[in-house]
């Protein structure tokens, strides 16, 4: 039996800047200060947000490891007090994708995104994307904040 998510989807609306369909992740499943492992099962979905003529470029993927990393920062700043700080995606890294398309893979993605630096303008993280166990997508993302 798997365990139920520490965060659904409800919480994490509450927690980043997108907003319905661009909202990519449905549950957190695990966090802590460095790190968080997220699910969604959007990607087959035909009015995904990022498809384009019915496809949905494993490209794309980048963005969920974006999301993820806001998702996590979310969750940082409740746990402190402070409202999340708006940032802009400005770098990846390092980005490798083992497939072309995601829109037709069956079952759920699984992100990972963990916290490698932070200062007090941006803050970088390394991404992986799985499906059924295999990663196919990984790479470091960096943000900017908003002054």
């Amino acid at each position: 039996m798997t365990a139920p998510p520490v965060l659904d989807r409800a919480g994490i609306l509450a927690r980043v800047p997108h907003q319905g369909a661009m909202c990519l992740w449905d549950a957190v499943l695990d966090w802590d200060a460095q790190r968080i492992r997220l699910r969604a099962d959007n990607h087959r979905d035909p009015a995904h947000p990022l498809r384009h003529r019915g496809r949905l470029s494993a490209v794309h993927l980048c963005e969920y490891g974006a999301q993820a990393m806001a998702v996590h920062g979310g969750l940082l700043a409740a746990g402190d007090g402070t409202p999340p700080r708006a940032g802009m995606l400005v770098a990846l890294r390092g980005v490798e994708l083992a497939l072309a398309c995601i829109h037709d893979l069956p079952g759920p993605l699984e992100g990972d995104a963990e916290l490698v630096a932070a200062g007090p303008d941006s803050q970088q993280y390394a991404f992986a994307i799985r499906h059924a166990g295999d990663v196919i997508a990984e790479g470091r993302a960096m943000v900017a904040f908003a002054p």
